[in-house]
């Protein structure tokens, strides 16, 4: 059976969505601000928040990072600067592990190197989310992997080989796996979103399958969710207009109840596999139903059908397909009386 448990709440194919509000960059380098999202993620009733830590100097070659940087966007003129200022330590970690606890969130983050996995361990984050450009990070992976702790993957920019080439590398040393369908686009429309992927990802891995992805709607996540998908994990801000490249396809407040109330609402709708009538529709399909009824007054020893029967609502008496199994009356029914089995052979 498919399940993943983290901070000792477990996802299973069987029960509902398990929500992560992505503050990622979000909070522009400022621990307030992301306190301000968490709050946000909490009152919207996300399960769990998420950052993304880099190790800046350790990620990027200093080409990379000495580039000039001129998108609005930026918060330095080269882009190793921009990241820098977008990077908070490990005080502001500890504080804000603490804010979400009194909001009753998880708490974890994406490392995007070895340096920053290992802060990341040393503050104790209950799982790890691999970002789309580290699935083919083995070395990455199987450091995180040994850390024991639930691993949450994203795989957009992938084809299927890559996928299980992840699966492979991590799984002999930590099953304690999730593998989310993304599209690696910032934002990506509904038509390159590919959710059917979660139908083949759930024939090839036996592990919990999730969507990350950075549409700017709230109605896409029920439809993953119907595929088989249970964590998702949604871009999230208090403003879409404010500065940084994520804010446009990220959900405002009122957003962001829709959106976990939506996959509540479509786990309910779902249901049981099981077809069986239910208590609440029984005054409807009385009042819609049909059953046999005498169309005048049949005579004992009468054979029934045609002339003397006919179809109407409310359901008393015999149902109509029961008909087949009859073909006389044994005893007299009054015209408009429903005919009953035990008046019939």
């Amino acid at each position: 059976m498919r399940s993943l448990t983290i901070a000792g709440k477990t996802i299973t194919q069987e029960g509902p969505a398990y929500t992560v509000a992505e503050a990622g960059n979000n909070h522009q380098g400022d621990y307030r601000k992301a306190i301000l999202l968490f709050k946000s993620a909490a009152y919207a009733g996300f399960d769990a928040v998420k950052l993304q830590k880099r190790d800046v100097k350790t990620l990027y070659t200093q080409e990379m990072y000495n580039s000039e940087y001129n998108s609005e966007a930026a918060f330095g003129p080269t882009y190793g600067l921009h990241r820098e200022a977008l990077e908070l330590g490990q005080e502001a970690y500890t504080l804000l592990q603490e804010s979400a606890r009194q909001l009753n969130l998880t708490m974890f983050a994406t490392a995007f190197d070895i340096p920053s996995a290992e802060l990341l361990y040393r503050l104790g984050m209950p799982a790890y989310k691999i970002a789309s450009g580290d699935l083919k990070n083995l070395p990455l992976l199987r450091h995180i992997a040994k850390f024991g702790k639930p691993m949450i993957v994203s795989t957009g920019g992938a084809c299927l080989d890559d996928v299980k080439r992840m699966y492979d590398c991590v799984m002999p040393l930590n099953s304690q796996l999730a593998i989310l369908q993304c599209t690696a686009a910032y934002p990506a429309g509904a038509d390159v979103l590919h959710l059917r992927v979660i139908e083949t990802y759930l024939k090839h891995f036996d592990v919990i399958i999730g969507l990350a992805d950075h549409h700017a709607r709230t109605d896409r996540a029920p439809a993953a969710y119907a595929l088989g998908a249970r964590i998702f994990e949604k871009h999230v801000t208090l403003d879409r207009t404010w500065k940084g490249t994520d804010h446009a396809f990220s959900l405002e407040p009122r957003e962001q109840e829709e959106y976990v109330e939506s996959l509540k609402r479509v786990y309910l709708a779902m249901g049981s596999q099981d077809k069986a009538p239910l208590a609440i529709e029984e005054k409807p399909i009385y009042k819609m139903g049909k059953a046999v009824y005498a169309k005048r007054a049949i005579a004992a020893g009468e054979k029934i059908g045609g002339e003397n029967t006919v179809i109407r609502s409310p359901v008393e008496g015999m149902v109509p397909w029961k008909m087949d199994k009859f073909s006389v009356a044994t005893r007299v029914f009054d015209e408009d009386e429903p005919l009953s089995s035990g008046g019939l052979e």
